[in-house]
């Protein structure tokens, strides 16, 4: 690992809301649009939102302050935030592996991402253009603008252009004029679509399923669900806080700013639910079926629904607004440590890890096989690895007064329960996120061990 920049040199944000603005679109993705609202409604409704509201405050929101505190402290790449900061602290320079070992794990799930997010603008694209007017609910093939290998990889290479092509513009150039217009665009669709989902579906449906309390529910599986959920949800572990905080000014404040993201994450993902689910229910469709839901029923039901053209191509436009201003970050923590210490241009590094991600992301096209197998690897072990090292940094390895310094605008109280929860907290629910999902893989026994707790 090459040493790291003794000065910081990166750009800053031109505004708060810009920040934001770009804080909430890496947090906000395609997940948001269905799996927390269908974990919400199979796990205990309102009291599923209680347990995972809870996991936001003690688990994402802590880690989520404390990357973001680590890259505004020196101001370089996740690698040379984490590398910088813990020889400051007398600690050795192998402490970058903490930044590393998030930007492997944002870097990997962009490769899969982007393939997902390919099949979304094309979808997008076919709904305005009507092109599911003339199918069946039962009909399962693709429209033929994403029929077969060919095109899935290139509306694949579309969207991960895209991506390079905002990164290699710099900040100010790219990302911040990106998301200052998506992200208010992508808050007003979805607030339209969801008010006209409520006026026209099973609205009364939809709110039971969302949010009726359902206490005897909450098994220690349904509690482990939702802190997974969380942790997942606003994409701690990933570096993305760290990249996104290194241009951050002094004078922000983290705390709240932090809050902000993470509430703004979780509201999307309540509204997101309450735009599918009275469409879902309306239609007699079955919401425990996540993708397929959305990529074989939804198209079909939109077009057979008054102005369903449009609102489909909105929703679609929604997810792709969403997976864009997640890929940007996900790609510029990688590009960044290109900059940094293999010392290449900022276009230079944003194709060359653009163009490998496309490369992995067109093998899994090609080989269908090794897409599951890669989301394991990165979703299950490198980002709950990447999220346990943050935690364990942040709150142990850092100096005390650092991270003070770096709270400075929030009161005592808000910084003891931060560094307890970061320290102690945190890393217990991770580290057991992390088992969890190895036992789910090989099968050591734990997550059944867990269901017989519930069952007594």
């Amino acid at each position: 690992m090459a040493s790291p920049p003794t000065s910081t040199s990166n750009p800053q944000w031109s505004s708060r809301f810009a920040f934001l603005m770009a804080a909430i679109g890496s947090a906000v993705g395609l997940g948001n649009l269905w799996r927390f609202p269908f974990q919400t409604g199979q796990n205990g409704g309102s009291a599923f939102v209680f347990v995972y509201l809870l996991a936001v405050i003690v688990v994402a929101y802590p880690i989520l302050v404390g990357e973001i505190a680590i890259g505004r402290h020196k101001g370089l790449s996740a690698v040379g935030s984490t590398s910088r900061l813990a020889t400051d602290a007398g600690k050795t320079s192998g402490w970058g592996i903490v930044g590393l070992v998030g930007v492997i794990a944002a870097y990997l799930i962009l490769a899969t991402y982007s393939v997902v997010a390919g099949q979304v603008m094309a979808y997008s694209l076919m709904s305005f253009m009507g092109e599911f007017a003339n199918q069946s609910a039962a009909v399962k093939a693709a429209p033929s603008l994403y029929a077969g290998s060919t095109h899935a990889i290139l509306w694949h290479t579309l969207f991960m252009s895209a991506t390079i092509w905002i990164v290699s513009r710099g900040l100010t150039g790219g990302i911040e004029r990106v998301v200052t217009i998506l992200m208010p665009m992508f808050f007003v669709m979805l607030t339209g679509v969801s008010i006209y989902a409520l006026t026209t579906g099973a609205s009364g449906q939809t709110l039971t399923y969302l949010f009726a309390p359902r206490f005897s529910e909450l098994t220690p599986v349904v509690v482990l669900a939702a802190l997974g959920q969380a942790f997942f949800s606003i994409g701690v572990g990933m570096s993305l806080m760290i990249t996104y905080g290194s241009f951050l000014d002094k004078k922000e404040n983290i705390a709240s700013s932090g809050g902000i993201v993470a509430g703004a994450d979780t509201l999307v993902a309540i509204v997101a639910g309450l735009m599918i689910f009275p469409i879902v229910f309306a239609n007699g469709l079955d919401p425990a079926a996540g993708m397929g839901l959305i990529f074989n029923a939804l198209p079909t039901v939109f077009a057979g629904m008054p102005a369903g053209s449009i609102i489909g191509g909105l929703f679609f436009l929604l997810a792709f607004v969403a997976a864009l201003t997640s890929s940007i970050a996900m790609l510029l923590a990688a590009s960044l440590v290109g900059e940094e210490q293999l010392k290449l241009g900022k276009v230079t590094s944003a194709v060359v890890f653009g163009v490998v991600a496309w490369a992995i992301g067109a093998f899994t096209i090609i080989k269908p096989t090794a897409g599951p197998a890669l989301d394991f690897v990165s979703g299950s072990v490198i980002l709950p690895l990447g999220a346990l090292l943050v935690a364990v940094f942040a709150g142990w390895i850092v100096p005390r007064v650092i991270m003070r310094g770096e709270l400075q605008n929030a009161g005592d109280g808000v910084f003891r329960f931060w560094r307890m929860m970061v320290r102690y907290v945190a890393p217990i629910i991770v580290f057991v996120t992390l088992l969890l999902g190895l036992d789910a893989k090989f099968g050591f026994g734990l997550n059944a061990f867990v269901a017989t707790l519930g069952a007594q």
